[in-house]
């Protein structure tokens, strides 16, 4: 008896890590259907020896399953091998994206080129700081001189420089 009581927590321990794995491996579900084969096993033993040593490991089930869902979601890619495994985030570049309006606020008249084509809209670099900026009027190619016309919040729009 003592033998089934190990069995059914091995079961139940099984149950987790497999939990937790079918986060991380593509198995298309056959992790997760050998997760659920476990707690079913474990069940079973406890519903064998009594009911309320069953009944125990249903409320001990519904705790476990989301439990180690939110430590594998949360505290395992904090840990080195969750960091082994999943990739980083994108990482945004000093000087890149929508800057602070007071910023913006000193870029009326200012010079700078188009980086990329705009179309109307598109990226162009003051002095070094790559900004999204919108075209006056319609199409402007790559490498163009343009000057600052108008600031909108945080939308500048440009004009070609000629």
């Amino acid at each position: 008896m003592f033998w089934l009581i190990v069995l059914a927590l091995f079961l139940f321990l099984l149950c987790a890590v497999l939990l937790a794995a079918e986060i991380f491996i593509p198995s298309f579900g056959l992790i997760a259907i050998c997760s659920m084969a476990c707690l079913a096993g474990g069940l079973t033993i406890f519903f064998k020896l009594n009911h309320a040593a069953g009944w125990s490991s249903v409320a001990i089930a519904v705790i476990m399953i989301p439990t180690v869902l939110i430590g594998a979601y949360k505290i395992l890619p904090k840990t080195s091998f969750g960091k082994d495994v999943l990739l980083d985030g994108p990482k945004k570049q000093k000087g890149e994206g929508i800057s602070d309006i007071d910023e913006l606020s000193g870029m009326l008249g200012r010079k700078g080129i188009t980086t990329t084509v705009l179309r109307p809209v598109g990226m162009c670099d003051f002095a070094g700081k790559r900004l999204e900026c919108v075209a006056e009027c319609g199409y402007l190619d790559k490498d163009k001189t343009v000057e600052v016309i108008k600031i909108e919040g945080t939308q500048l729009t440009v004009r070609e420089n000629s």
